[in-house]
């Protein structure tokens, strides 16, 4: 029943789009006549973003000053946070290669009723840096076509109130009020997700037909087999790293627990507590599981990073776009990367980051639902990998700022 009641959300959100596509598949055409529901639920997530990215970015950072005085152990961490979500996007991107979702699936009348693919335009790439972190005019930053310049905004907003100190303390608690407050709207707009989505869903497939489940299907089944790979390949070898054959047998003694954990809650967040009892089990010492453990489940994702790669190619797939051009393949990997380890840092941020795909690359905003629907059949699996990922990063942690022997010394 616990269990249950974990996934009670989960369950009715999937409810809605099976149902929502069977009756795109029954009524065709007809189902445009729930499209206005779907549209109404997606506006209002629309204008809730960017408040929720301004207010929770900002107050996540305006309270980092205790943070300080971990000095080496921040650095090593946010260096291996980075290096991992590097890998997961890299391993993500070859198996996109190797195997594409859209492969075989006749593609004609989905694109025949989507949104107009972007135009193709010529930049340098100092011109693709400014136009992608910044805005010229204030009020540009206030809009969801702008998420990374308002990210930008934010960070240097929060680091300035925290250095601000005793003075900026009305700053950062209208801040941390703000986020509680945009955090409780979006938990009452979530309620409709279920129909919001299903109709959304059920419009999107009358008018595409099934060719698009089973790009759905196709992207389910790729990640599930990636998220293999990952656990069991990427995981065994970063604990061989943090301490040898050592490290990989204390590493899956203690990791059982919390990936099922992962599994039958779905939330990074509830595995916390069970992350940190299983770290410190595995010989991290208790600074550095306190502070990579919660730290990372906010801004370390490696499954939604392959997830953002998934993402990325579905729409690059559907509008026929180069994928083969280093400047787009390191585009693809550079956003899939902010997708995960950076919107991870944002409650809710399924969708701002689905978002920031379609602004960064120029899609139409409408195709945010579109690619929500991935989101939602992968969310089990990228949720063990998120979470269970900031387990083994607690050991290379350790191994970085304790020494080459620091597991041994804890086990001798």
């Amino acid at each position: 029943m616990k269990i249950l009641k974990n996934y009670a959300f989960s369950l009715f959100l999937i409810a809605g789009i099976i149902i929502g596509g069977a009756a795109g598949l029954i009524f065709g055409d007809k189902t445009s006549v729930v499209r206005p529901i779907g549209e109404l639920f997606l506006n209002l997530m629309f204008v809730i973003i960017v408040p929720l990215v301004f207010l929770s970015v900002s107050s996540a950072i305006a309270n980092m000053k205790g943070m300080k005085r971990l000095g080496k152990i921040m650095g090593t961490i946010f260096a291996i946070f980075f290096t991992t979500a590097l890998i997961a996007a890299v391993i993500a991107f070859i198996g996109t290669k190797i195997y594409n979702p859209l492969q075989g699936v006749d593609m004609s009348q989905i694109i025949k009723n989507l949104p107009t693919a972007p135009e193709a335009t010529s930049s340098t790439i100092g011109e693709t840096i400014v136009k992608t972190f910044t805005v010229p005019d204030f009020l540009d930053l206030f809009s969801k076509s702008n998420l990374l310049p308002l990210i930008v905004f934010s960070i240097l907003l929060g680091l300035a109130t925290s250095m601000t100190g005793e003075k900026g303390k009305p700053v950062a608690d209208f801040l941390n009020a703000g986020t509680e407050v945009i955090l409780k709207m979006v938990k009452v707009i979530m309620y409709a997700a279920p129909i919001g989505l299903g109709c959304y869903f059920a419009d999107t497939v009358g008018k595409l037909g099934p060719q698009i489940i089973n790009g759905y299907l196709n992207s389910f089944l790729l990640y599930l087999v990636l998220a293999v790979i990952y656990y069991f390949g990427a995981f065994t070898l970063y604990a061989f790293i943090s301490g040898g054959l050592l490290g990989v047998k204390v590493y899956w003694k203690n990791v059982i627990t919390p990936s099922i954990t992962a599994i039958a809650t779905s939330s990074s967040a509830a595995c916390i507590p069970v992350n940190l009892q299983a770290t410190k089990k595995m010989g991290v010492p208790d600074d550095i599981a306190e502070t990579v453990i919660p730290l990372g489940a906010n801004t370390h994702k490696d499954g939604s990073v392959m997830g953002g790669i998934i993402k990325i190619i579905f729409l690059f797939t559907l509008f026929g776009k180069d994928m083969t051009s280093p400047m787009n393949i390191l585009a693809i990997i550079g956003v899939a990367f902010l997708v995960g380890a950076v919107m991870g840092a944002i409650p809710s941020g399924g969708m701002t980051g689905e978002l920031m795909i379609c602004a960064v690359f120029g899609f139409n905003p409408e195709l945010v639902g579109t690619i929500m629907i991935i989101s939602t059949i992968i969310d089990i699996p990228a949720t063990l990998l998120n979470s269970t990922g900031n387990t083994v990063c607690a050991m290379l942690v350790s191994r970085f700022v304790e020494g080459k022997n620091w597991l041994s010394k804890q086990f001798a």
